[in-house]
C-alpha cells in the first residue's frame, strides 16, 4: 500500500475554517485513500469537517498530510493544490 507524507503551510487568510474544511472533505472523499492531517500533537481525518476544524490551523501554520491507499499520490496532489490555491478564496 502506498503511503505518502508532506508538510504544507496553510496560506489562506482565514485558515482551515468551516468552508475550507468542507472543501477539503468533499475533495478527499473522491479518492480511495485514508487521509489524515497532523498539527502538533493533534490529528484529524480529512473526512471530518469537525475534526479538521478542531486542529485550529491558522494562516502560516504547518500541517503534515498523510495519504495511504491506492489513490495516495492523486489525493496528495489534490490536497496540496487546494491548500496552495488558498482553498479558492479571494485573499
Amino acid at each position: 500500500m502506498t503511503r505518502l507524507e508532506k508538510t504544507l503551510i496553510i496560506v489562506n487568510k482565514l485558515g482551515l475554517h468551516a468552508r475550507a474544511a468542507t472543501q477539503l472533505v468533499q475533495l478527499t472523499n473522491k479518492f480511495a485513500a485514508d487521509i489524515t492531517l497532523h498539527q502538533g500533537d493533534k490529528q484529524a481525518s480529512a473526512n471530518s469537517v469537525l475534526g479538521l476544524m478542531m486542529l485550529e490551523s491558522h494562516q502560516g501554520e504547518t500541517v503534515r498530510v498523510v495519504c495511504e491507499g491506492k489513490d495516495a499520490r492523486a489525493a496528495m496532489d489534490a490536497v496540496e493544490t487546494l491548500v496552495v490555491t488558498k482553498f479558492n478564496e479571494d485573499e
